[in-house]
């Protein structure tokens, strides 16, 4: 499968999980639903590897990046977590998708070639979610005032892109099973400790835990998928085309969790995501 073809797998898992972070942190507690999601995404992770057989011993660069990612991937479900905690769904998703221009940036640094209709589609990015952004507080939004919530989404951008970056790079030199495992089990014992520190709880509640475990997997498959494309032809595809996960939390929130879109808004979410396909292309 193409790095493309994967990053759209990654891109409707990470849909589904963002739109039940968005439910679901307002009635469980952060800490308790990232560490669920993040034990059940290594358990999904460890049964898939047994079953492959896919054990591999990892170089010493491979991993250090690998735990490079793992450190890179908490720091974004932090910012991710309490970005979509705090809503909207239209103001945080497209913030966050805004990811695949740090992606364009590391691959130039890297000596890929980045053309100007690249660019173009890079400002489209950027204006499209400076629109949404400017238009996202109104007088009756029940959502929190947006400075944070801008901070924590760019957080989380910063956060995926390093992930993705490290993690690409440990799979080129070595195997995918193995870096992703290498960087979850950080990850998972990163939060523990967060928590742990932090004196908060680690159960998220009886009637919230399968769905908690279903967004595990679901991000379990999407990770796989993105930093499974570092041995494919332009790697950086999968990054950039999981971030249309984006629209399709928008869409979902506007339908499920009815939250309201104006045209302008609308507008906005077409130039931002028509930006991050055409980079994928």
């Amino acid at each position: 499968m193409s790095a493309l073809g994967l990053g759209l797998i990654a891109a409707l898992c990470w849909g589904f999980h963002d739109i039940c972070i968005r439910f679901l942190s307002q009635k469980v507690p952060i800490s308790a639903a990232l560490f669920t999601v993040l034990v059940a995404g290594l358990v999904f992770h460890t049964t898939l590897t047994i079953a492959r057989g896919d054990f591999h011993a990892l170089p010493a660069g491979a991993i250090w990046l690998s735990l490079g990612a793992g450190v890179f991937f908490v720091i974004a479900s932090y910012g991710l977590y309490y970005a979509f905690q705090r809503g909207p769904v239209r103001l945080v998703a497209p913030l966050i998708a805004s990811f695949p221009i740090l992606s364009v940036g590391v691959a130039m640094v890297q000596g890929q070639p980045v053309g100007l209709y690249q660019w173009i589609a890079v400002l489209g990015i950027v204006c499209g979610v400076g629109i949404v952004a400017t238009l996202s507080d109104t007088d009756d939004d029940a959502s929190p005032p947006k400075g944070r919530t801008i901070l924590y989404a760019l957080i989380a951008a910063v956060g995926f892109a390093g992930t993705f970056a490290m993690g690409q790079a440990a799979a080129d030199i070595s195997h995918e099973m193995s870096t992703i495992l290498v960087t979850r089990v950080l990850a998972l014992t990163l939060v523990f400790g967060v928590t742990l520190i932090m004196k908060q709880t680690f159960w998220p509640g009886r009637a919230a835990l399968p769905w908690l475990m279903a967004m595990g997997v679901a991000d379990g498959i999407a990770l796989l998928c993105v930093l499974s494309a570092g041995n494919l032809p332009n790697p950086q595809y999968a990054a950039v085309t999981s971030s249309m996960f984006g629209l399709l939390t928008i869409v979902l929130a506007w339908v499920f969790l009815r939250e309201r879109m104006s045209a302008y808004q609308w507008g906005g979410c077409v130039i931002a995501f028509g930006g991050v396909g055409y980079l994928a292309l």
